[in-house]
């Protein structure tokens, strides 16, 4: 069944990726309840996430590995096994091994450095590949990229001219933000390695805007680098109350969370979930998207 699926998904898919110059993509996505696996194409290569609660049958994912392999014609499979995905922080910024599997991937007109074995995930969310796009294109000259991860936002808007400040408490996430701004000939721009609570009360104090601002905090922090602990849907208010602090009005605020029973308790932003959801992905809540600005989108 697997095999099946995976090659009518690629024939289908792949002639949309294609079209649109994407080499990376999701082949599978959960499409059969009895195979609770998702499985991503990087430029070939292919990366297998598996959601069972169980994962003692190594069997059973060997069988599903080489299914998937022979459906697709790649020759490379690298395996994630995930308990719950309940938190991004959590799966990001878990280190699976010192050097990992380097490769360079394309999207938008982009492209990215990716890392298919080095972490859980691999430096670039692919659910939000439409979510960058349209960021990007909002009006203003500015772009406040929070809880940056790799940049893939802020490659994405000094790409279409606008400067960007990109923060991120990780020191390792920002150094690979800034190779991918210089793997597109793009100007770093200001990379901040800080706190995004902190970082808002500084930039606040002193007077600072930007017209465009993306927020896309993970699930769950308890990180040794903060003094509490983060829940999005818990301090989602005070965040984004401490983010229109800092905007300008002139452009859009964007707020993000793959919280899957998330509810949004602020006024003004506009769900605006269904829009961002690419062709490749079926979860319709893969993740939540909301935008606060004066233009439709």
């Amino acid at each position: 069944m697997l095999a099946n699926r995976v090659r009518k998904n690629a024939k289908h898919l792949g002639k949309w990726a294609k079209r649109e110059h994407v080499t990376c993509w999701r082949i599978y996505d959960r499409d059969i309840p009895e195979v609770p696996v998702t499985i991503d194409t990087y430029d070939g290569a292919l990366v297998i996430n598996d959601y069972r609660h169980d994962h003692s049958d190594a069997a059973w994912l060997d069988d599903i590995v080489a299914a998937a392999k022979a459906a697709f014609g790649a020759t490379e499979a690298f395996i994630k096994q995930r308990e719950r995905l309940t938190h991004r922080e959590g799966d990001q910024y878990e280190r699976l091994d010192d050097e990992g599997t380097w490769r360079t991937v394309h999207e938008g007109g982009h492209a990215f450095r990716v890392n298919l074995s080095g972490y859980v995930d691999t430096g670039l969310f692919l659910d939000h590949r439409i979510t960058r796009a349209k960021v990007a294109a909002e009006p203003g000259a500015t772009l406040l990229n929070l809880f940056a991860y790799t940049g893939s936002f802020s490659v994405y808007a000094a790409a279409a001219g606008k400067q960007t400040t990109t923060v991120d408490m990780s020191r390792t996430y920002l150094d690979w933000a800034r190779e991918n701004l210089a793997l597109n000939a793009l100007p770093p721009g200001e990379l901040v390695q800080s706190d995004v609570r902190e970082f808002l009360t500084a930039a606040r104090r002193a007077g600072r805007t930007w017209d465009v601002i993306i927020a896309d905090p993970p699930t769950f922090s308890n990180s040794k680098r903060m003094d509490y602990v983060w829940d999005v849907q818990r301090d989602h208010a005070a965040l984004l109350a401490d983010v229109r602090a800092v905007w300008s009005g002139n452009g859009a605020v964007w707020f993000s969370t793959n919280k899957r029973k998330f509810t949004l308790e602020v006024a003004d932003f506009v769900d605006v979930t269904r829009s961002t959801l690419p062709p490749d992905f079926r979860d319709p809540r893969v993740h939540h998207a909301f935008r606060l600005g004066t233009l439709s989108t």
